[in-house]
């Protein structure tokens, strides 16, 4: 049973987290022949304000760039 486990910063869209979930599932099951029932796909949000880039939270980041 493949797992696989996606850390990412919040702020997406159910939709996107979605979407996201999605094409992991079809690549799994395209490059491993994986049974589709098999796949599980975990996506771990990360509030910004726990994530440090270069010395700055993720939040003071986004704030100061806009990304």
């Amino acid at each position: 049973m493949p797992i696989v486990e996606v850390h990412m910063l919040e702020g997406r869209t159910d939709e996107m987290k979605e979407e996201l979930m999605v094409k992991i599932t079809n690549v799994v099951h395209e490059t491993l022949n994986a049974p589709l029932e098999s796949i599980r796909v975990i996506i771990e949000e990360m509030p910004l304000n726990h994530v440090c880039i270069a010395g700055e939270t993720a939040k003071k980041r986004r704030e100061r760039t806009g990304r």
